[in-house]
């Protein structure tokens, strides 16, 4: 298992009195700061009968609080130049922010206001559930949107496989009413965790952070349990009169933690690593049968999967498909050293350069504490990656059940 760098090193980890879990990546000599508050309060938190609901939320947490309407919300942050964002997943609520190191303190001041004192107007929450119907809509529009939301379902299920939007008949039930019970229930400082990095004063950061979230419902630690879902081979199709054909296929994976997760994710280098990976050059430069392909994984807390996506036509559909899934099984069979050390490399440099910005630092340690319960560092990981050998990699890839796939097609043909 992936161990942990010195703590008194590079790292502050703690939980405060008030029950939020704080972590700091200190790294003095940048010149902004990052942040990262994830609420443990997804979809998997919200009724099934109000599907939404947890989105809502999220998109008028900032819509005005007991000292500020929302516009001025948003001025204060402005005068502070400090960019931030929200979103809403499965099992989080994330807010992302960026700021000068002297507006730290202020910045989480306001951050507080949002998450401890909104108030949900009742026009706000109005408004966010028809942007919401649009956004739904407006999905139909996308076969490639289409087919995510067919191959979500089908991999991870009724619950965490939904689409965090909601569903047009479940919006239709949400009030302004349901929205501010829905942060009631949820928005705990026990499940709360904040992730920082940059020139940051960790004692005073704590200070301000276990001042200003102290009494957000529950200091009781809760909202980390594993994802929970079993993976259940199934296929859909969903006919669409269209001249392309979008395939979707997920394959069981390995949660962040794994001992061979370093060698899943050399893997999908191999498989998709740019315009070298063997996916792009097998199934669209020699034989033309796609527009688009990619491979990627995605990690629910405590487990993994397996993407692989294809734009193509009907035509070739089939053909794709198998294509695909003989690349997958090639990988046990004839995988060259030089193929490995393209996708290791080209991991490593990517975690060196893109992760190493200070943003993405936080983002970083937010996903260790998410994954790990503790902080991790690039380090630890980058080395895994390096130790990973082209046997592990064969002996990896020969452990596939192409059988064993959840597949979704969407248009003119199935397979």
């Amino acid at each position: 298992m992936i161990e942990t760098q010195s703590i008194a090193a590079d790292f502050v980890h703690t939980h405060l009195d008030n029950g939020v879990e704080l972590a700091v990546d200190r790294l003095p000599q940048r010149d902004t700061v990052a942040l990262v508050i994830r609420m443990f309060a997804g979809l998997r938190e919200e009724p099934a009968e109000l599907a939404g609901v947890a989105a809502i939320v999220e998109s008028t947490l900032d819509k005005g609080t007991e000292n500020y309407s929302g516009r001025e919300l948003a001025d204060a942050f402005d005068a502070l130049g400090a960019m931030h964002s929200t979103t809403a997943g499965r099992q989080s609520m994330i807010m992302r922010l960026v700021c000068l190191p002297e507006f730290l303190l202020d910045a989480v001041d306001l951050a507080a206001e949002m998450f401890c004192r909104p108030t949900f107007p009742d026009e706000a929450c109005e408004v966010a559930v028809e942007l919401s119907r649009q956004d739904l809509r407006s999905m139909e529009d996308d076969p490639g949107d289409i087919c995510s939301m067919m191959i979500q379902r089908l991999t991870l299920g009724p619950v965490l496989g939904r689409d965090p939007t909601g569903d047009l008949e479940t919006l239709d039930r949400i009030k302004p009413e349901d929205v501010r019970s829905q942060w009631r229930r949820t928005y705990h400082s026990g499940r709360m965790q904040i992730a920082a990095a940059g020139p940051v004063d960790a004692d005073k950061l704590a200070a301000r952070v276990d001042e200003r979230f102290a009494g957000l419902g529950d200091s009781a630690r809760a909202g980390r349990e594993p994802a929970q879902f079993t993976f259940t081979p199934g296929r859909e199709h969903r006919h669409k009169d269209i001249k392309q054909q979008q395939i979707a296929i997920t394959l069981p994976g390995l949660p962040r933690g794994h001992d061979d997760f370093g060698v899943e994710q050399v893997l999908l280098g191999v498989l998709s690593g740019g315009m070298s990976g063997r996916l792009f050059t097998e199934v669209r430069e020699k034989l033309g049968l796609v527009y688009s392909i990619a491979a990627w994984h995605e990690q629910p807390a405590g487990a993994g999967v397996i993407h692989l996506r294809a734009g193509s036509t009907p035509e070739n559909c089939a053909k794709t498909f198998e294509t695909m899934m003989r690349e997958i099984g090639r990988l046990s069979e004839d995988l060259t050293d030089a193929e490995a050390e393209r996708a290791k490399n080209s991991l490593i440099s990517h975690a060196l350069t893109h992760d190493d910005v200070t943003r993405a630092r936080a983002g970083s340690l937010s996903e260790d504490l998410f994954f790990y319960g503790k902080p991790v560092g690039l380090s630890p990981k980058i080395e895994r990656i390096r130790e990973v050998t082209t046997e592990q990699v064969e002996a990896y890839a020969g452990r596939f059940d192409t059988e064993h796939t959840c597949v979704a097609t969407l248009g003119p043909s199935g397979i």
